[in-house]
């Protein structure tokens, strides 16, 4: 049995035409919450620099929570960034003008529940996230300078609260594959989770918030995050050995991890013009350097009152 991917094409952020195609492609790929249930939508609000590109559009936010709202479902918004918290990023890229007339909360994580790893240990995971019914991951498709891509598996890692993730970077990021086996833990211990990808203007070269715009046109989803991204992989020609995440996934034999594992009901990688999509000439130790450890927590810390 091959895991269905479900590809759509929107060239642009247009409000209305992004609605309608939302509203058409979750159902398509099966994502219909009950009414009365309680969906947090997981946007990537990384950091308050250059938000407009390296944020999910606050556009898709919103027609995702449109849809959720018109199945009768109760919708959160919420997320730990890397720097900043979720109020402070979400304002900066203009995400509560977007919701304004909904009746959707956004909320920072920031209550922790320990979440045991495979490898021994724990992790604080936020009980905003784990207490939800399930949750709609809305990320934006990135290349990133330590993980190769970040997308449907890495957006879960922003579940982790708070200074936990830079903690996580520095306890794990030098021991083999502890790292990529720590997201794909806190990813497991989540409630149901669907994916639904902001490709309409991807990042590359760099990042996950200093490259460079690349128009995609693309809308992704499905409730298989590794396959999602093993089939955004193929599109944008990355291998395993640039993607530690699918890397990791492949020695675990997870479903989802070999593209032949992949069907496409809708559109396929074939249908989307991917040249020129640069990836990271190298990647970055996941360990941050000491100075740059303490200067980021610097920079989270003031990012907190802006």
């Amino acid at each position: 049995m091959t895991i269905p991917v479900y590809f759509s094409r929107r060239p642009d952020y247009e409000p209305s035409r992004l609605e309608r195609t939302v509203a058409e492609l979750l159902p398509a790929a099966g994502f219909r919450p009950a009414p009365g249930t309680h969906v947090l939508v997981k946007p990537n609000l990384v950091a308050p620099r250059r938000t407009h590109l390296s944020c999910t559009h606050p556009a898709v936010v919103r027609a995702a929570c449109i849809y959720l709202l018109a199945c009768g479902a109760r919708v959160t918004v919420g997320d730990s960034p890397a720097f900043g918290t979720a109020r402070a990023v979400a304002r900066i890229c203009g995400l509560p003008r977007a919701l304004a007339d909904l009746p959707v909360r956004l909320v920072n994580f920031t209550r922790a529940r320990p979440v045991p790893l495979s490898f021994g240990g724990t992790i604080g995971v936020a009980s905003q996230a784990l207490e939800a019914d399930s949750i709609l991951s809305v990320p934006r498709l990135k290349v990133h300078d330590q993980m190769g891509l970040t997308c449907a598996v890495k957006n879960t890692f922003g579940c982790v609260a708070g200074s936990r993730k830079a903690l996580a970077h520095q306890i794990h990021g030098e021991r083999g594959n502890r790292f990529p086996r720590l997201i794909l833990d806190v990813m497991a211990a989540l409630p149901p989770l669907f994916h639904l990808v902001d490709g309409i203007t991807a990042m590359h070269r760099a990042g996950p918030i200093g490259g460079d715009p690349f128009e995609l046109g693309l809308l992704a989803a499905s409730d298989q995050a590794v396959a999602l991204d093993t089939a955004l992989c193929t599109l944008t020609g990355m291998p395993p050995e640039l993607v530690p995440l699918w890397r990791e996934a492949l020695a675990c034999g997870m479903p989802g991890s070999r593209p032949e594992d992949i069907s496409y009901p809708l559109l396929s990688p074939e249908d989307f013009d991917a040249a020129g999509f640069l990836a990271p000439a190298a990647l970055s130790p996941v360990a941050f350097r000491p100075w740059r450890f303490v200067t980021g927590r610097v920079k989270s810390l003031f990012a907190r009152f802006r």
